[in-house]
């Protein structure tokens, strides 16, 4: 028998036979390990502990201890005992798939009665049995036709489709959870006892089509979550509640923000109090950019396909494009134009204009651009994703020796952004080259190590994800922790030697010759309709004084404080606060009420008292107490609170 050489964490070296098992590998080094290990990464790919090695590699073993390997595990596992629970209670239910997905699982059923809420406890609790039995999961791997055989008489015809999806020559690997066995590439734990038995939960139901098409049919999809403990799912269920107190089409609602309707799928009815956040929001990124010095342009919504064509993106991303056909006068047939998906190709059209000389560089070109995207009808989540959006865009024209200092400047300018808006927590995740790609290894060299040391100058360090790049370049990715510790991920800055070549844009550089620039594509926000959904969320409703749509609600207590609650709106408004009044026939407790549900930020209420000695009652949104203030004291601090922060 042949042998193989396998290559540990610490450099060690270790001869096995070929065809030694990880769970072999592990045994041979110590019983414990044996006992503690639950997979292993082989040439970085994670491996069932009962898979064959057949060629030398790198291996590490994975244990319980070891998060990301340890929770895919559980949660893959959970997915298929979940399985094997429903079939075990409704034997007549087909089943299909049931990946991994954040923080759990799901898995698709064929059922012609809808699962219930009851059914969900009915199927924990079956789960729970299955993983106190502690059965021994197994794995093999079976020639095609036997597998065809094997789904045709127990009548599956979801896994004989999935079995002619799965290329010739690749594994099919057959999983046995006990007897129940569902068709899988793994890995797998070893036996149903390593799923923690108090730490998941199914969730909801939801319909779902087959393979996500809609001429499909519809299945009924089962939501699950899984962690290592306890402890981490209720943290994790805490977390889910606290994130439905603070949804933004909730708050949205209760703040008169915006709405939306099924005239005008995935776009947004912006009310004044939610345009007012927009708006501040835009003028105070146009005066940072323009500080930061940058060039704001506006280019067409409706571009011809010609200009798409050579982009690159009528081939493809057209299936994502809203296609516009018109008569034009004298064409002899209909011109063909879409709509905007976004704005880097008429930037290039900007910078073509004119002789471009390598003084001109670098070019920061930014645009608010109104951009517009097919999303389909299921993916629309609020105003996060939609059809209709504004980037923050912007693209910076250079040359690569320019790449290292223009990077490290927008990583600067993007924390100063994040920072002032209530985001101190965020990371850098650097995506290198993918396998197949343009260009050579000298420039994606150059590429990456330009990135890399732009985010270390700037004091920042990253994480990599190996070949998550573009074809044609690196790029990075911003993603923020917001107050309830979830990710966004909003920024981005990639790297493109590509579209300048496609669009033919040039400069002249110093030797006098004609040369290529590279551009940045750079976001801060990302859109600004997903980005508000965000700061609505972050700050459940309560956002900072400067970015509130009503920034202070003068209430009278009696009709005979009508006048000063006039005088004091005047006096605030002239200062540059967003005030109102509120001089309704209701008492005030109730008027607060309506206002703080409204997250209106100071409610100032005036009676008789306060017209007498000029003060003004003062409740900030979120304390039980009051204070007194004067007239002038508080127009002084409420002027100064409205100050956006690069103008405070």
């Amino acid at each position: 028998m042949s042998q193989i050489s396998l290559t540990f964490p610490d450099g060690n070296k270790r001869v096995y036979d070929a065809g030694v098992t990880a769970a072999e590998v592990a045994a041979s080094i110590a019983p414990s390990l044996a006992k503690a290990a639950i997979s292993a990464q082989v040439n970085g790919i994670h491996y069932d502990l009962a898979w064959p090695i057949t060629q030398d590699a790198t291996i590490s073993l994975n244990t319980m201890k070891d998060d990301g390997p340890a929770l895919e595990l559980i949660r893959h596992d959970c997915a298929h005992i979940m399985a094997r629970a429903v079939q075990e209670l409704w034997p007549d239910v087909k089943v299909t798939i049931g990946p991994v997905r954040d923080y759990g699982w799901f898995y698709d059923f064929d059922r012609a009665e809808p699962f219930t809420p009851e059914d969900l406890g009915v199927i924990e609790a079956r789960m729970k049995q299955i993983i106190n039995a502690r059965d021994p999961v197994r794995t093999e791997v079976w020639e095609r036709a036997r597998a065809v055989e094997y789904y045709r008489g127990r009548g599956e015809p979801f896994k004989l489709e999935l079995l002619d999806r799965i290329p010739e020559g690749q594994d099919i690997r057959m999983y046995w959870h006990g007897d129940w066995q569902d068709l899988c590439r793994g890995p797998h734990l070893q036996h149903t006892g390593q799923v923690p038995a108090d730490a998941f939960k199914l969730t909801h139901v939801a319909g779902a089509y087959w393979l996500g098409d809609s001429t499909r049919p519809m299945l009924q999809r089962i939501y699950g979550l899984a962690f290592k403990n306890r402890d981490d799912l209720k943290a994790h269920m805490h977390m889910l509640e606290e994130a439905a107190k603070r949804d933004h089409r909730k708050l949205g609602r209760e703040m008169n923000l915006f709405h939306m309707q099924e005239e005008a799928p995935g776009q947004i009815f912006w009310h004044p109090n939610g345009w007012t956040i927009y708006t501040t929001l835009q003028d105070y990124m146009r005066r940072r950019q323009r500080a930061d010095g940058y060039v704001e342009v506006n280019t067409p919504q409706v571009v011809n396909r010609k200009l798409w064509e050579a982009s690159g993106h009528w081939e493809n991303y057209r299936e994502n494009m809203f296609i516009v056909e018109v008569d034009e006068d004298g064409a002899r047939e209909k011109v063909i134009n879409a709509l905007k998906p976004m704005n880097c190709p008429c930037h290039v059209q900007i910078f073509n204009q004119g002789i471009k000389s390598y003084r001109d560089l670098p070019l920061r070109m930014a645009e608010f651009g109104s951009c517009a995207r097919y999303e389909p009808s299921g993916a629309l989540h609020g105003i996060m994703r939609v059809r209709g959006f504004t980037q923050d865009d912007a693209h910076i024209f250079c040359t690569l020796e320019q790449v290292e200092s223009e990077s490290k400047k927008f990583i600067e300018f993007l924390s100063r952004i994040y920072a002032e808006l209530g985001f101190d927590k965020w990371r850098i995740k650097l995506s290198t080259r993918p396998e197949k790609r343009v260009g050579s290894d000298e420039i994606w060299d150059k590429m990456e190590t330009a990135l890399a040391n732009a985010v270390t100058a700037a004091g920042y360090s990253y994480e990599i994800f190996p070949g998550e790049g573009a074809f044609y370049a690196p790029k990075l990715e911003f993603v923020l922790t917001d107050a309830i510790g979830r990710d966004w991920q909003c920024g981005t800055l990639q790297l493109d030697p590509n579209l300048p070549e496609r669009l033919d844009a040039s400069y002249i550089g110093e030797d006098g010759g004609r040369h290529r620039p590279f551009m940045l594509h750079r976001a801060c926000l990302g859109s600004f309709e997903r980005f508000i959904g965000i700061l609505i969320e972050n700050h459940a409703g309560k956002l900072p004084f400067w970015l509130a749509p009503r920034q202070v609600v003068v209430a009278s207590i009696v009709s005979d404080a009508d006048p000063f609650v006039e005088e004091v709106v005047t006096a605030l408004t002239l200062a540059g606060v967003r005030a109102e009044a509120d001089m309704r026939n209701e008492k005030i407790n109730y008027k607060v009420r309506e206002h703080s549900v409204g997250k209106v930020p100071v409610i100032l209420a005036v009676g008789m008292k306060e017209v007498e000695e000029r003060t003004v009652s003062v409740r900030r949104l979120g304390e039980n107490r009051t204070e007194t203030m004067t007239l002038a004291a508080a127009v002084e601090e409420f002027a100064r609170a409205a100050l956006p922060p690069d103008l405070a």
